[in-house]
């Protein structure tokens, strides 16, 4: 299997190279990852802008074909698949992201931007998260066996799994619960706050949020706050 790997919290993430770390078993990787951080970029392309890309050397032995990215994770992805691979691949991972990718938060990840763009290219494509800063040992554990089962599932056009593990230690994970729904809610509650007035009747903004637990039964934002690790489809277009 050949496996293009991307992400959206930099290339010398620990999530990417954990991630691909357990995808190397199940064949050739490339990696294609953005230099910086690009958590939030949705979807986004560069148009109107060049992307410098070079080759990095990676942390992980077995991985020799690795490449900084200065465009959006989807733009990793179409390079990849487009420039620098000399075939498609079958299988594009995105991820292992620092922070869950559930609920409306979906419309805005990059993680999963990425994953969409390996699927509009026409590969199978899953979206990794977890939750942010926390200890990683249920992804440690279940990561590949999940690689497993699901890098040979057939997904239609437009589609995705989204991939979410608990943060909690591995002897309170409850296990793993399948096509969850997408949460209409959000972690985070959302609201601006003012830091400081400008010239002109302007005013200086940032967002800041109130954490939330309170979600649907049956969807993925209910799975990891139970502590499951949870397993959906998201379809965008198509």
């Amino acid at each position: 299997m050949r496996i293009l790997i991307t992400n959206d919290d930099g290339i010398n993430a620990d999530g990417i190279i954990r991630l691909a770390k357990a995808a190397k078993e199940l064949g050739e990787v490339w990696i294609v990852a953005p230099l910086e951080q690009r958590s939030a970029a949705s979807h986004s392309i560069s148009l109107h802008n060049y992307i410098d890309v070079y080759p990095h050397d990676f942390p992980i032995e077995g991985v020799n074909k690795a490449f900084s990215c200065s465009g959006t994770p989807a733009d990793c992805i179409r390079v990849g698949c487009l420039n620098i691979m000399p075939y498609k691949p079958d299988l594009v991972l995105s991820g292992l992201n620092n922070g869950y990718n559930v609920a409306s938060d979906i419309q805005y990840s990059a993680t999963a931007g990425a994953a969409f763009e390996g699927s509009f290219q026409g590969i199978a494509s899953i979206a990794l998260s977890e939750e942010a800063d926390k200890l990683h040992e249920v992804s440690d554990r279940y990561l590949p066996e999940i690689l497993t089962d699901l890098a040979n599932k057939k997904l239609g056009y437009g589609q995705i799994f989204n991939v979410n593990f608990p943060g909690c230690p591995l002897n309170e994970c409850n296990g793993i619960l399948t096509d969850r729904r997408v949460s209409h809610g959000m972690f985070f509650r959302d609201h601006y706050i003012e830091l400081a007035h400008l010239e002109n009747n302007g005013v200086r903004l940032m967002v800041e949020g109130d954490y939330n637990e309170d979600t649907e039964p049956d969807t993925d934002f209910r799975a990891v706050v139970d502590k499951y690790i949870s397993i959906s489809i998201v379809k965008n277009i198509g």
